[in-house]
């Protein structure tokens, strides 16, 4: 994630075919706005989401009724936050920079090229349903990208700490802090199979000198340029890391079908200079790599829905701007 919406990373394009045999009946659920990031409830009946609409200074959380379209903020409208995720009982996770003021930080300085900010003021926090906020981490560094165990004990998110970033898991009530990912670089983006047994996310690890030079420049200035992801697979731990792609393109978003057997991802693998992205598939073990979506714009941040029958995605097709209008579809699955 850092996910960000991927603004600066979605060119101008035309609306083309929808997709593959395996996604049909694509249907809009969103309109006037910029919404990212759309993850389930364990029922399949709502979405959370970020979102910036009318009268948001930056991006919030909302929760999104399927049925009837409904959008509610559940965020407190102060700051900037990112990363809503649903625990198995409703309650929501994100993150946010509120409780360091009620002004949202400024975007990145794009001077040095297309970064990801990661806002040091970024915490973690769990909505109970009353609406009342606990605060789970308290970390003078980006606390985000957080995803939860199947049997909604364990969260895994990313965390700029101990010098660098990259995965970590604890307890949901914020205890029993764990390092995944001891590699230089950047990894990110996690989530847990079904049975709990693998992780999936996106990540970097710089290999020549200047990689590793740039990489530690922006570091040190709290950025992070996302350029070249690659999907990877491992143990909650971390152990038996992995890479699923190696295609030099920037891979991302990486979620399971419940099945367990296949893992969706957006990436712009089919045109790395024009900035486009398509949401693609392949089974666990790296193979079976195919195109779904196939919208001459974004398509990005797939998700399935809990009963596997649903693919839930964020596009700029069908919008006046499509750097701004990014909305939420669904599709049926097969």
């Amino acid at each position: 994630m850092k996910q960000t919406m991927l603004l600066f990373l979605i060119s101008v394009g035309a609306a083309g075919p929808q997709g593959a045999p395996e996604v049909r009946d694509i249907q809009q659920l969103t309109a006037a706005g910029t919404h990212a990031e759309a993850y389930f409830s364990a029922d399949g009946k709502k979405l959370v989401l970020m979102a910036q609409r009318a009268g948001d200074k930056a991006d919030q959380i909302y929760e999104l009724e399927i049925a009837t379209k409904t959008l509610t903020r559940v965020s407190n409208g102060q700051g900037r936050t990112t990363c809503g995720y649903f625990l198995p009982d409703g309650r929501i996770l994100y993150s946010s920079t509120h409780h360091h003021g009620a002004e949202p930080p400024a975007p990145p300085d794009h001077s040095k090229g297309y970064v990801w900010g990661l806002y040091r003021t970024y915490d973690l926090f769990l909505r109970e349903k009353d609406g009342t906020l606990k605060q789970l981490t308290d970390n003078d560094g980006y606390d985000a990208e957080t995803t939860v165990s199947p049997d909604g004990k364990r969260l895994i998110f990313t965390s700029h700490r101990d010098g660098g970033i990259g995965l970590y898991t604890m307890n949901v009530d914020g205890t029993d802090l764990l390092k995944v990912n001891h590699r230089r670089g950047y990894a990110g983006g996690a989530f847990f199979s079904p049975d709990g047994k693998s992780i999936v996310y996106r990540a970097a690890y710089p290999k020549t000198d200047e990689e590793k030079a740039d990489f530690e420049r922006l570091l040190a200035d709290r950025l992070l340029r996302p350029g070249n992801l690659e999907i990877y697979l491992a143990r909650p731990d971390g152990s038996e890391e992995k890479q699923l792609t190696s295609n030099g393109a920037s891979n991302w978003a990486p979620s399971f079908h419940p099945d367990g057997k296949t893992i969706v991802f957006a990436s712009n693998v089919h045109a790395p200079k024009g900035g486009r992205f398509s949401i693609y598939a392949m089974n666990v073990d790296g193979t079976g790599l195919r195109r779904l979506t196939t919208h001459d714009g974004f398509d990005g941040f797939p998700c399935f829905s809990p009963d596997g029958t649903k693919l839930v995605f964020i596009s700029n097709r069908n919008g006046k701007d499509p750097r701004k209008d990014l909305n939420v579809f669904i599709a049926d699955w097969r």
